[in-house]
């Protein structure tokens, strides 16, 4: 360790804005602190939520209601619902387009067969 390049470790006074006060070591003498762990809200339990569209209260309403319960919700069955296809089918491939061509025309002679 090369000498005189090194800052001075020295015992240091930590105070809060609370108050409160500890020794401890640093290269500051003094060391000013706005908030400690004993004045922290989530260090002393006294945090409070702030919530500003009320989902917190929403949470705390449905909780209530359910006395700290597991609620088991109802499954909803989906019904598949079928796809509408355009009757036009745009494809390079000959054969899929002559197929194509050819259900169009049962669909016309169904429509045609029904009137």
């Amino acid at each position: 360790m090369k000498e005189g390049i090194h800052p001075k470790y020295q015992d240091c006074t930590v105070s809060c804005a609370c108050g409160y006060t500890f020794k401890t070591r640093s290269t500051k003498p003094a060391i000013k602190l706005e908030i400690c762990s004993n004045c922290h809200p989530f260090f002393t339990g006294k945090q409070k939520l702030i919530d500003t569209a009320g989902r917190v209260e929403k949470f705390q309403k449905r909780f209530a209601k359910t006395e700290g319960k597991t609620v088991v919700k109802k499954t909803v069955k989906k019904v598949a619902v079928p796809r509408k296809t355009s009757g036009k089918i745009l494809t390079t491939s000959p054969k899929k387009a002559k197929t194509a061509v050819k259900k169009e025309a049962d669909k016309k002679e169904t429509k045609a067969a029904k009137k």
